[in-house]
Formats: C-alpha cells, sequence, structure tokens
C-alpha cells in the first residue's frame, strides 16, 4: 500500500509530537508514524508492585553490549513515547550550557546557538506543556521573557520541612518546573508520578499536550502500530522518497515531501544506519561520520536520606530541586550538576531497587522515614560513544565521561543532607540500564563535516529530512533534556512551516 503526505513523523514521543503541533495550524498533510499503540488504563497503571518489582509495563526488546551481554534498556513504546512513564520535569537548558566550558575530566563544546535564540521556543514549549513552576530562588533561573503561567505544584508538609531544612544548611530549595495537573493526576489514585504511567490528563505529556493539540487539526492523522524500518532516497540520495513500515504484519510504503525522525536518540540513529545505500554506504545522513557518535546519557546517583524520627507522609513528593552545585562557582570550581526529588519512594518500590533481599515489611519500615533524591552530572559528548547496528540488532557503546565531577556533587550533596538533619544517606550510582536521558547521536551544528543536523534540524546531507528529538542534542548538560527538545522541534516547525 502507498499513502501520500506532505510530511512524515516517525515517532510520537516529546520531538515529534512538539513537531506535530508547531506544524498542524500550516495545512501541511501530516502523518505521524508510531510503533506503539495508545496506553491503555487498568488496575496495574497506580500499582507499585506491578510496575515496579513485576516490570508490567517493561519492553522485552534488548539491545547488546559491546561486552557482548544483552540488557533491557527500560525504553517504552507507546503513543507520547517516554514521556508516558516520565517525572514530568521541565527544565530550561541553563544560560551557561550553551557555552563551551571545562569539566573535571574534560569540556563541553557548547552550542551552534545562545540561550537567548532558544528562549522565544522555551516559552512556546511550556505554553503546550502547561508548565508549572516560578522564576524565583534557583539562582541558576536563565531570563524569562514572562513568569510561568501556572504556579508550582504546592510542596506537600513533609516536603515544605524538607525545603526548611535544607535552607537551613545554607542551600537553595527552588520549585522543580513540572508538567503536571496535580489535582487531575491524584484524582485517579493518590500516588506519585514519576515512573507511573500516564492513563489520563493528570501528566502533561507528549500524547495529553502537543500531539492532543495537534490531532484537532484535519489536515493530522496518526497511525499506530507501525514500526518504521527504513527510509529510501532518490537516486542521488538527495531527498527521502518513502518510508517503509510493518503494520499488521504487512509491509507498507508511505511517500511525502519531507521526512522527519523523532524515534529517540537511540533508535533515531539505528533507523538511519538501517537506511544505507549507494549514496550512503555508511548509514543516510551520514557523510559526516557523525551518525550514532557522541551518545550521552547522564551521570546518576539515587540518594535516599532518612531521619528515623521524621516520619515522610508525602504522596507525590518530586517538587523541589537545588542547583547550588550546578555552576562552577563552588569549592570544587568546576560544574557539579543537579539535584531534585524523586517520586515519593513506597515500600514496593524500595524493595524493588535494594541491591540486597528484604522481607517487605522491612522495606516498608525504611521507605516510612526515607526521602528519595536524583542526583545528575552532565556526560560530555564522545565521538567513541556510539550507538551501532549489528545483524540489525541494536549495540551500545557507552564511555562514561567527568564522573570525577559526579562523584564531587554526590560527596557535596551527603555533607548538605547530613547538615540538614538527615543522620542515613544511602546512594546507589546507575549505569547503562538507566536510559531516561540519552541524547547525542545526530548531533546539531554548523558545519556539515563535525555534525549530521543544521541549526533547524534538518539534516546537512539530505535535503527534505529532519531530526526532531534528543538525538541532536550537542549536550547534555545537567538537567532533563524534555523541554529542550520539545523547544528545538517546535523551532523546527516553524522553519519548515515558513518554507
Amino acid at each position: 500500500m502507498t499513502q501520500t503526505a506532505d510530511i512524515v513523523i516517525i515517532g510520537s514521543g516529546i520531538g515529534g509530537a512538539s513537531l506535530a503541533h508547531s506544524l498542524a495550524p500550516s495545512g501541511l498533510r501530516i502523518v505521524i508514524l508510531e510503533r506503539g499503540d495508545h496506553l491503555k488504563d487498568s488496575p496495574q497503571a497506580r500499582d507499585d508492585r506491578a510496575i515496579f518489582q513485576k516490570g508490567f509495563y517493561r519492553s522485552s526488546e534488548e539491545w547488546l553490549g559491546t561486552d557482548c551481554e544483552s540488557f533491557l534498556p527500560g525504553n517504552y513504546y507507546y503513543v507520547g513515547g517516554n514521556s508516558k512513564f516520565f517525572g514530568a520535569v521541565m527544565y530550561r537548558y541553563r544560560r551557561e550550557d550553551f557555552a563551551p566550558r571545562p569539566h573535571m575530566d574534560g569540556a563541553s563544546p557548547g552550542w551552534p546557538m545562545s540561550y537567548e535564540d532558544l528562549s522565544p521556543w522555551y516559552d512556546a514549549a511550556e505554553s503546550i506543556f502547561r508548565v508549572r513552576g516560578s522564576v524565583a530562588g534557583d539562582p541558576t533561573e536563565p531570563a524569562h521573557a514572562k513568569p510561568y503561567a501556572y504556579p508550582p505544584v504546592p510542596d506537600e508538609p513533609a516536603i515544605a520541612a524538607v525545603r526548611r531544612r535544607l535552607e537551613k544548611a545554607g542551600i537553595h530549595p527552588a520549585a522543580l518546573p513540572l508538567s503536571i495537573d496535580i489535582d487531575a493526576w491524584l484524582k485517579r489514585a493518590p500516588t506519585g508520578w514519576d515512573a507511573f504511567p500516564n492513563t489520563g490528563a493528570g501528566k502533561i505529556d507528549a500524547e495529553v499536550g502537543p500531539l492532543a493539540s495537534a490531532l484537532t487539526h484535519p489536515n493530522v492523522s496518526l497511525v499506530t502500530g507501525a514500526s518504521v524500518t527504513r527510509l529510501e532516497t532518490d537516486e542521488a540520495g538527495r531527498r527521502v522518497v518513502a518510508a517503509i513500515y510493518v503494520k499488521d504484519g504487512a509491509e507498507q510504503r508511505i511517500s511525502a515531501d519531507r521526512f522527519a525522525v523523532a524515534a529517540g536518540a537511540v533508535q533515531s540513529a539505528a533507523l538511519l544506519l538501517r537506511s544505507p545505500s549507494k549514496a550512503h554506504p555508511t548509514g543516510l545522513a551520514n557523510s559526516s561520520d557523525q551518525l550514532g557518535r557522541n551518545f550521552m546519557n547522564h551521570n546518576t546517583t539515587a540518594m535516599l536520606t532518612i531521619d528515623p524520627f521524621a516520619a515522610n507522609t508525602s504522596v507525590y513528593q518530586k517538587t523541589i530541586a537545588f542547583n547550588d552545585f550546578y555552576n562552577a562557582d563552588n569549592d570544587d570550581g568546576a560544574p557539579l550538576g543537579n539535584v531534585q526529588l524523586l517520586g515519593h519512594i513506597t515500600g514496593n518500590i524500595l524493595k524493588a531497587n535494594l541491591p540486597f533481599p528484604a522481607p517487605t515489611w522491612v522495606a516498608r519500615l525504611i521507605a516510612r522515614y526515607a526521602y528519595g533524591w536524583f542526583l545528575t552530572s552532565e556526560d560530555l559528548p564522545n565521538p567513541e560513544s556510539r550507538v551501532m547496528v549489528r545483524d540489525n540488532r541494536i549495540v551500545m557503546h557507552w564511555i562514561r565521561s567527568n564522573m570525577r565531577a559526579h562523584e564531587a556533587l554526590i560527596t557535596k550533596t551527603r555533607a548538605v543532607m547530613r547538615k540538614a538533619g538527615f543522620p542515613i544517606v544511602l546512594t546507589h550510582t546507575f549505569g547503562r540500564k538507566t536510559t531516561s536521558h540519552q541524547c547525542g547521536t545526530a548531533r546539531m551544528g554548523s558545519d556539515p563535516q563535525t555534525s549530521v543536523v543544521d541549526l533547524d534540524c534538518r539534516s546537512h546531507d539530505v535535503e527534505n529530512l529532519y531530526i526532531t528529538d534528543a538525538s541532536v542534542l550537542p549536550t547534555s548538560a545537567a538537567v532533563n533534556p524534555a523541554l529542550t527538545i520539545a523547544a528545538l522541534a517546535i523551532k523546527a516547525g516553524s522553519a519548515i512551516s515558513r518554507g
């Protein structure tokens, strides 16, 4: 079967949905191809044991490490992509993230644009994701043209007490920017949202926000269960002419004037690497040899702070963060990273993540007095850290970087927490299976010899091909990338609409 469109978007996650939202008013015939189906509601959607212990929603897809060990990467394939399970944190990259700067173990190369260039697109992204937040309180918060349209998600009493303890310890806790309608979320069930699936409208994920907006336009359509296997170009290799996908066991073909790949940093790179031709022997849009390279995944650690005299009575917990060690203005003289609350850790969640077997009652007792934190440091781009395809299988070679800075962040945060009155501080540093912040693999840049796409996310090599997901990020920074992905996709949509 052959279908036609003005633009085909592959993937309905943050990047694909935001691009569709940006393009929808143009009148262009837009077809979104999504590998997954809609995430349906079920009793398991708010069951912490089913999600965290039994892996009810876990994909069975395995990737291969260059150590020849297979692993489950923790990606999700539904309408809305990984955002169906995300923590809804919508940070702007800090102004300093756009400029080159040294780190403890290397340097961040900066961006081919400034924060000021992207700021209007951040405004647009915050609007469609209905971000709740405040421009006050965080010394690293970059300038906004206007305040957030919605106030921050309120601290629960136990978290308000933690905020006061951090302030007394000399820290500047600030409201997390969140795409959450807290009343709608809690109406379904009294749980946190971090890593819980969104089966309603409480979490403003890619489906609830930009995709729903796009689909109100009659020129936009969504095809689910459509797994794209390759892209085909004309003989010269200058234009993509069709996307080949499998739906219901049958191979189908769709042609269009333009194509946008937004399947995620790993899957987008893999798709293009699976689409070689005579004109593109090493993968589509890969004359720079940068496709699949510069994979970044953040250095992350979970921290549990425990006060046996202060029970954690919160339900959702995830409302504050601090960036006191984000930039170089600290004792180490180097950027260290971000510290933010995790969603409330229940006994069942804790039991699923303990490095040793423990009875449920023990896990519940610990969780009753525990507060979970997520520490993030920048992973620096390295061309040898990469995604490859062998025998049609994804192969990952992630080379960690900047770990001294991450260890310094752990040390400083542990000291802060003890000063704030938490006598017990436990940590667990994550490895390659934690893939929620994948980025790189198709870096943005002005030079076609060292980058894959230009500043409008268009391929340097293929004139009608765009990449609008985390693949294009030149650096990982040290905050959640979702809002930056959305801003770049909305910016790309504006450029396409202009012609």
